[in-house]
């Protein structure tokens, strides 16, 4: 009996937005389909980024082969330096993708430490047991590819991230011919893109956008401050050609903005002849109605450039009355009241504002329902797995599937850390591996946790109470204290009566303590913490975090 399997395990992403990671492993060799990152949620007070544990991989690094990227989007890619500080291995990607990657391994001071591999679209990378081939995608980042992972038990197809444009700014449609000749050859696996499965008809092509910024161009008066994608090159470059059109000089606002910008004009990715580029300190050089901004910030950050230019905290953005501001993108599920803030703030100040309702300024770059179809039509896969989006995507594009001719049972709806196990026998899902997310927080790395996030929420919601007193060792008695001190929870020159009570409650729980010659720490700060907090609860109905301090002198 055969008992050579393939295990395709998501280690992240998978029913969640962001974090994408895959692990497909073929008995002594494992592949890693991504590397990204997700962005924090609100209550994940003072959390920067949140990245996939890798434990699972760590366990088995001599088995890891390299890592192979679909594209240079963020939740694709962003995690890649702090994995790679615990499994340095080979990196394959698209030049562009790569070049991406070699930005971040900079900041990171890893960039001569790693392998990075630059390959193009049709090319193959050869395992002992596996072939990984590039297959080249149409998205809303150029140099986009599937991948197609051969294996002695057949063909996995992973899309990647993709739309079906039939007019791409940059002329490299989706290689559908490929994907046709594959399906022909038999397709043991598809996974494929579920972000857009609930959207009826077919994606708008990229280059509608162009028509509408050309009109909307022709009109404005002043200076033209657009908010996109920082990795949205097409996009990028569409609004170059519209300020070219109209004599306006070209200025990038934000550091991933001009970092991206910088390695896409490099490698030949946008194209701004020279004249048009401006240096930012140099704005005021130019009459408004010969500028155009490119900035960061259309999902309303409150750090990223919109947000500052619309509440004047920008250092070198100050807004002014012939102004006028198009945020080319669709809010991120979550972000629609950061981006309607700003919105509304931008109107406050006296400017116009076009946004996605108002005008088509924004399309997807991820297909829907009729592209999905084709996709499936063209593969016929034995198996399917839907990834990348929500988990109720992956249960529309499950539902999908059904209706388009395949048998629930050969149907997958996994869960992250979950594994399907392939073999010549049959399939299942029965097993389960170590996943999660490791928290970065500033310089640290993991050391942020969930017992930490809670002490940070219950901070938030109901502040804190700390509690100080001094007592002598030898005599048994309070020799200072107790002092109170607040924040979060109450203004304490406004409490003066309950914070007087919180001191009489103290000290008579330290005296009784005192009075049975108890001096153990643990059993004193108890003691307090209890009698307090049920004091608290009691008086505000409220439950601040009490920290009792207690020193000897």
């Amino acid at each position: 009996m055969n008992k050579d399997s393939i295990k395709v395990i998501p280690l992240g992403g998978l029913g969640e937005i962001g974090k994408n990671i895959t692990a497909i492993e073929y008995n002594n060799e494992i592949i890693i389909i991504d590397c990204g990152i997700s962005f924090p949620d609100e209550d994940m007070y003072g959390v920067d980024l949140v990245i996939p544990d890798i434990r699972y991989l760590l366990d088995k690094k001599d088995k890891v082969k390299g890592m192979f990227l679909t594209h240079g989007h963020e939740d694709h890619i962003g995690a890649i330096p702090y994995i790679l500080k615990q499994l340095n291995i080979p990196v394959y990607g698209t030049k562009l993708t790569i070049g991406l990657v070699e930005n971040k391994l900079k900041e990171h001071d890893l960039l001569n430490h790693v392998d990075l591999n630059p390959v193009k679209a049709g090319q193959s990378i050869k395992l002992e047991n596996m072939k990984i081939e590039f297959i080249r995608m149409t998205h809303s980042i150029a140099d986009a590819c599937g991948l197609a992972i051969h294996t002695p038990l057949g063909i996995i197809l992973h899309t990647g991230d993709f739309k079906i444009d039939y007019t791409p700014i940059d002329g490299r449609m989706t290689d559908l011919n490929r994907i046709a000749t594959l399906g022909k050859k038999g397709v043991l696996l598809l996974m494929a893109d579920s972000t857009n499965v609930e959207r009826s008809g077919h994606s708008i092509s990229e280059k509608t956008i162009g028509e509408t910024l050309n009109r909307i161009f022709t009109n404005a008066k002043g200076r033209i401050i657009v908010a996109t994608f920082a990795s949205n090159i097409h996009r990028m470059q569409q609004i170059v050609n519209a300020s070219v059109m109209q004599n306006r000089k070209v200025v990038f606002s934000g550091r991933s903005m001009e970092n991206i910008s910088q390695v896409a004009m490099e490698l030949g990715y946008l194209h701004i002849p020279t004249e048009y580029i401006v240096d930012i300190d140099d704005i005021s050089k130019y009459p408004n109605n010969e500028i155009t901004i490119i900035t960061t910030g259309s999902q309303g950050e409150p750090m990223a450039g919109l947000s500052r230019i619309a509440y004047g905290s920008h250092r070198k953005i100050i807004i002014e009355p012939d102004d006028f501001f198009i945020i080319s993108a669709s809010p991120i599920p979550g972000n629609d009241k950061l981006v309607s803030r700003v919105i509304n703030q931008l109107f406050k100040k006296g400017v116009d504002v076009i946004y996605e309702d108002l005008e088509e300024i924004h399309v997807s770059g991820h297909a829907y329902q009729e592209e999905l179809k084709l996709i499936h039509s063209l593969v016929k896969p034995k198996y399917f797995m839907p990834v990348h989006g929500e988990y109720r995507h992956l249960k529309h594009h499950k539902d999908l599937a059904i209706k388009l001719g395949m048998k629930p049972q050969n149907v997958f709806t996994l869960e992250t850390g979950q594994v399907l196990e392939i073999t010549n026998e049959g399939v299942n899902a029965n097993k389960r591996v170590h996943t999660g997310v490791i928290f970065v927080d500033g310089l640290g790395v993991g050391d942020v946790g969930n017992i930490v996030l809670r002490d940070r929420r219950d901070l938030a919601k109901d502040g804190m109470v700390t509690i100080v007193v001094a007592i002598n060792r030898d005599s048994y008695s309070i020799v200072a204290g107790p002092d109170v001190i607040t924040r979060g929870f109450i203004y304490a020159r406004e409490a003066e009566d309950l914070i007087n009570k919180i001191k009489e409650v103290s000290k008579e729980e330290i005296e009784k303590c005192l009075e049975q010659e108890i001096l153990e720490w643990q059993i004193l700060k108890t003691n307090i913490k209890r009698s307090i907090e049920q004091l608290l609860y009691h008086k505000t109905k409220r439950r601040p975090i009490v920290f009792p301090i207690i020193m000897e002198v």
